[in-house]
């Protein structure tokens, strides 16, 4: 089951707002996760990376390496002169950005499992946008919970390649 929504551009400066279609698919039953298989199932609007949610990343794992907080090191030393956001800032990004792509309907609880597979491809420059479009790969039922597992692409506006791709898995157990 699938329902249309508009979705607004929430992209900083962006004095254009855009309006786009998107499909928040409701999921029911395993059933109907497993036609999602093989299929997108969103696309979320782009998010600004700025020097200050580096910076709090940082601050928050511990990791001060260079090349993501001392601007002027990067302006002098990287090869586009900007400091890029650490890998894992990327990954973690991933539940905010795809949070309303699937509704759960009759649900009792969700659970982040974890990933099976996570590579970094491009990095993410400090002032640069990034998105998620989100594609379902298999719908299990397992000990009477659907377990999805899906593919994430994190894309940096004007870059070819995605900054990040990863295989998450997430447990939904119903109400009974």
């Amino acid at each position: 089951m699938t329902k249309v929504l508009q979705q607004r551009s929430r992209a900083q400066g962006n004095e254009n707002r855009q309006v786009r279609e998107a499909t928040l698919h409701v999921i029911k039953s395993i059933e109907d996760a497993k036609a999602l298989e093989g299929k997108e199932v969103g696309l979320s609007d782009w998010v600004d990376i700025d020097q200050q949610k580096i910076d709090r990343f940082a601050e928050a794992t511990g990791d001060f390496q260079w090349i993501h907080v001392d601007a002027e090191r990067a302006k002098a030393e990287l090869p586009d002169g900007k400091t890029i956001a650490h890998g894992y800032f990327t990954l973690a990004l991933i539940p905010a950005l795809t949070g309303d792509f699937v509704q759960v309907e009759n649900l009792a609880r969700a659970i982040n499992f974890g990933c099976n597979k996570v590579r970094f491809y491009t990095p993410v420059p400090v002032d640069s946008r990034v998105r998620a479009r989100a594609t379902v790969l298999q719908a299990r039922k397992r000990a009477g919970a659907l377990h999805l597992l899906s593919e994430i692409k994190i894309e940096v506006d004007g870059e070819r390649k995605p900054a990040c791709v990863a295989e998450t898995l997430g447990i939904y157990i119903f109400n009974d």
